[in-house]
């Protein structure tokens, strides 16, 4: 571990813990605002991502010890520890949301050139943008405005929700590649295309899930497009 990786945890470990501590006491009075602010907020660790050196120190030192904690968060910890928080919204969405972070940093660190581990960790952050952003901010305007219901699986989506996730993970997803590049990732040659038809995926995915397992689906499904059509 060299001295860049050791700021760069204490930097996000700040910010994460501020994000926690905002999302416990002061949104306590609407506990599923407090979970979605804390969804989005905490998924711009992706832009923390580039400047690890070494993928595995996010993994051993970040996600997967943050995937503990929210374990013992959940009613399935045999500690019992209160919070507004994860108790909010499905019992696991939380955990899955750190989880997948972990398994896909792992992954694609795994299957990176030994030279250069950071290969594909661009792929890990687009596959993060629809899980963050997309339903992130689906939730929200669905919960206020969305009129237009429809229920797949025994979960209840909104059009207006749907289709706010495909614009703001289209967006965001132009956004993070754009910005990973700016700073010298190695990114294939950019194309609109792949991110519409793979945000459009995304979306449908999230749709057909139910009960907190999109934080592990969309991710996962996101990835593997991403990584069969832009990076092979």
């Amino acid at each position: 571990m060299i001295f860049t990786d050791i700021l760069a945890l204490i930097v996000v470990y700040i910010y994460v813990a501020i994000i926690f501590v905002v999302a416990e006491m002061v949104l306590k009075t609407r506990p599923e605002v407090s979970r979605k602010f804390l969804h989005i907020m905490v998924g711009n660790m992706i832009f923390a991502m580039p400047f690890f050196s070494d993928p595995w120190m996010m993994v051993w030192f970040l996600t997967l010890p943050i995937t503990i904690a929210l374990f013992f968060l959940t009613e399935y910890s045999p500690v019992k520890i209160e919070n507004s928080v994860t108790e909010s919204g499905h019992a696991l969405g939380l955990f899955f949301y750190a989880g997948i972070w972990t398994i896909l940093i792992a992954v694609f660190t795994t299957i990176a050139p030994a030279n250069d581990p950071k290969h594909f960790i661009w792929i890990v952050a687009l596959a993060i943008v629809p899980m963050v952003y997309g339903d992130g901010f689906a939730a929200l305007i669905g919960q206020k405005f969305g009129k237009l219901k429809y229920t797949v699986f025994g979960g209840t989506k909104s059009v207006e929700g749907s289709l706010t996730m495909f614009v703001i993970t289209s967006v965001m997803s132009v956004f993070v590649w754009m910005t990973f590049s700016s700073i010298g990732c190695a990114m294939p040659e950019f194309n609109m295309g792949y991110i519409l038809m793979i945000s459009a995926v995304a979306t449908v995915c999230e749709a057909l899930s139910y009960g907190g397992v999109d934080n592990l689906t969309v991710p996962a499904i996101t990835s593997i497009l991403y990584y069969l059509v832009a990076a092979l």
